[in-house]
């Protein structure tokens, strides 16, 4: 790979291997100029070889597989953290501190080490020695009460509230944090990221509508398809367009090209039943590429529903590079840009054989090679 660019470039990481949360977090790193060494089972390394991995939340890894249940690869790896400025780990509270390898015994061996912890529950509380997924911490968090229509049950989207936004993205935001601080203070510090706080977190200003009573039970507000002009409706064809007219004067420019007329008055509540109907039978008179046609270049706030085979040949995502191609994978490219910070390295990841930048050298390296502990 590249010298890594960027305002994370000199930077070390070391990403325990787990699930999606953690790999996405090191990916937001790795994106921005971080050096990424991903920590993987001896037998997972070994068996894929020299072979990239083509995971887009890999790209611009590296990675070696280290038994971690053995004195010889925990040694190994507190030598490599004696030289890392990051630790992205994912097991469950105590399970990292039984290895050897908790926020105490790497800060023994540098004080300055960031030490990220990736959970869905947190490091405490009577949940945390407990299984779970996205689907348990956003039901915990009251955010997936939020999520649904009106008369239907609660539905999980996907698993992106509580992996990825509040689990992975919090912990790369922890992880700058501290990285900050330790620029004034010198010393690293623990991040503590855990999935059911970041949900939380992403739905503070609907903590508050609940209370203040601006917002509502499930799938009747504004934004949460209880409103005519802010949901999505289908087409002739079978596909979606995608509706956000809220503003007074963008449902005027809306419904002036739909050619709509004395329709029920949208402030009313009690007409958006038959409001939604008549805009619902509207969009069925016509394809969706006859709709794109209508409101192309427009302010009416209506656009396709595409589907993720269609997104990255979309004018505006081309034009953007919103979509890139790495290793003959389509994959959405790094986010935030930074105004000309040159394009970074999205390589799969590959295997590092060479560790002694790492500080463990080589001769050492083909010992623990040998005894089967690296790979």
């Amino acid at each position: 790979m590249d010298q890594r660019k960027g305002p994370l470039a000199g930077v070390r990481v070391l990403e325990l291997a787990g699930l999606a949360p953690g790999p996405f977090a090191g990916m937001m790193l790795a994106d921005h100029g971080a050096e990424v060494l991903r920590i993987d089972r001896v037998s997972a390394v070994a068996s894929a070889g020299d072979k990239p991995r083509a995971d887009v939340m890999d790209r611009g890894k590296r990675t070696i597989g280290l038994d971690l249940k053995s004195p010889e690869g925990v040694a190994a790896f507190k030598r490599l953290a004696a030289s890392a400025d990051v630790v992205v780990e994912v097991f469950r509270p105590g399970v990292a501190e039984r290895l050897g390898i908790g926020p105490a015994d790497l800060h023994a061996v540098n004080p300055r080490l960031i030490y990220g912890r990736m959970t869905g529950w947190g490091q405490d509380g009577p949940l945390a020695p407990t299984a779970g997924h996205d689907i348990d911490y956003i039901a915990i968090s009251g955010v997936l009460s939020m999520l649904g229509r009106e008369g239907g049950k609660p539905t999980p989207p996907i698993n992106i509230l509580g992996d990825f936004a509040g689990g992975g993205l919090m912990l790369a935001y922890g992880v700058l944090l501290a990285l900050l601080e330790r620029e004034r203070t010198g010393a690293g510090r623990v991040v503590d990221a855990a999935m059911v706080d970041g949900a939380a977190t992403l739905f503070a200003m609907f903590y508050h509508g609940v209370q203040s009573g601006f917002w509502g039970p499930r799938g009747t507000n504004l934004l949460d398809t209880g409103a005519p002009m802010y949901d999505t409706y289908e087409t002739a064809d079978g596909k979606f367009m995608a509706v956000g007219a809220l503003e007074p004067q963008f449902w005027a420019e809306m419904v002036a090209l739909m050619g709509l007329s004395d329709l029920p008055d949208r402030n009313d509540r009690a007409g958006w039943p038959a409001l939604r109907e008549r805009l619902a039978e509207a969009f069925r008179s016509r394809t969706r590429a006859e709709w794109e046609a209508v409101f192309e270049g427009s302010d009416a706030c209506v656009s396709p529903v595409l589907e993720m085979s269609e997104a990255a040949d979309h004018p505006h995502n081309k034009a953007r590079g919103t979509f890139v191609e790495v290793g003959g994978v389509r994959q959405p490219a790094p986010a935030p840009r930074l105004v000309g910070v040159p394009e970074q390295d999205l390589s799969p990841a590959t295997r590092l054989a060479d560790l002694s930048s790492w500080g463990l050298p080589e001769e050492t390296a083909a010992e623990l090679r040998e005894a089967g502990v690296l790979a």
